[in-house]
């Protein structure tokens, strides 16, 4: 009996090993993994770091190669999704403003001045709503594996320091390609143009466009905005989660094993990216703090400053929830307000 136990142990051992040799095998000798920005600064680097983790914990077996700025699809930054599900990218550390363009619910994040702070984005990531969102995307073909961060989208500009919407009147500010960002900055009183960042950049030092929207520790700083904009206004008025994604036709193909050091390394790295992106930032001045030594004047805006943003841009609010769906916008704003109680 003894012997047999042996035997078929034996036997499963090589089965198993063959099996798992064979899968190998059929994998990818590279796997594409897209990002918007170039390879510095929380984004860039955690998806670098998230490369070298998973060749680790697959022991070699999944190489994965950041093409950075906007490689892999031509320089359209809404194509991301799309290209995900369709196979042409096998991973992505995705903006869910960008992706907003297909899947609506991920407007969610663009509602304008509905996040107050850190810990009520995070109460909504974590609770249903995330959950949800990360269930809307895997059924349009690409699975979610950890929420990360570009940072709330702060506004700097050439013209003048921004205080209350009529300080915007006649700013013409670059904004990303999705139609709410349009409607919220028109509702403030700006002439908003949308334009991908390359081209943005070469606008602010033409002069021919003024201001733009985005994060300070991945975005304002590693781009230097300070030699071309004067002014900062710090007001929360929308948050650009990224996520952590693959191709569901490429995740299904990965073995159970793999799939878990996978998800490993997606956990590891989604703590470590969020907290880069909120260095200097949360608890902290140090970033605004960098940004004032390099000349930039910076206007960090009060509560009652901001209601008046958020009361300007009701109606960009009121169209958008119909288009999440409304209620997903509810379990969200519940969310907050159980967040804020804590």
């Amino acid at each position: 009996m003894k012997k047999k136990c042996i035997g078929l142990i034996v036997f499963l051992a090589f089965f198993l090993g063959v099996v798992g040799a064979v899968h190998s095998a059929s994998y990818k000798p590279e796997y594409k993994m897209s990002i918007v920005v170039g390879p510095t600064g929380p984004w860039g680097e955690g998806a670098a770091r998230f490369a070298d983790a998973v060749k680790k914990y697959t022991d070699g077996k999944i190489n994965i190669k950041p093409y950075y700025s906007g490689q892999l699809f031509a320089g359209k930054q809404t194509n991301e999704f799309l290209l995900m599900k369709q196979g042409v990218i096998d991973f992505a550390l995705g903006s869910t403003i960008n992706w907003s363009t297909t899947i609506k619910e991920l407007n969610l994040f663009s509602l304008p001045f509905f996040f107050p702070d850190y810990k009520s984005l995070d109460a909504v990531q974590a609770g249903d709503v995330g959950k949800k969102l990360f269930k809307v995307i895997e059924e349009k073909g690409v699975v979610g594996l950890g929420w990360c961060e570009n940072g709330f989208r702060e506004f700097t500009n050439s013209k003048r320091a921004v205080k209350r919407p009529e300080d915007l009147d006649g700013i013409k500010a670059r904004v990303v390609g999705s139609p709410i960002f349009i409607d919220t900055f028109k509702a403030m009183g700006a002439n908003p143009v949308s334009m991908n960042w390359g081209e943005a950049l070469s606008a602010f030092q033409q002069g021919t466009v003024d201001g733009q929207e985005n994060p300070v520790v991945s975005v304002i700083i590693p781009n230097k905005l300070w030699q071309v904009h004067k002014y900062a206004t710090v007001w929360h008025y929308a948050i650009d989660p990224l996520i952590l994604s693959v191709s569901k036709e490429v995740w299904d193909g990965f073995s159970p094993q793999d799939k878990t050091a996978i998800m490993k390394a997606a956990d590891e790295i989604s703590k470590w990216q969020k907290k880069a992106a909120r260095e200097g930032l949360e608890g902290s001045t140090a970033a605004l703090d960098g940004l004032k030594k390099n000349g930039m004047e910076v206007t960090v805006l009060t509560p009652a400053q901001i209601k008046v943003f958020k009361d300007k841009t009701k109606p960009v609010y009121d169209k958008w929830t119909k288009e999440i769906g409304v209620d997903l916008v509810k379990a969200a704003e519940a969310d907050i307000q159980k967040a804020a109680k804590k």
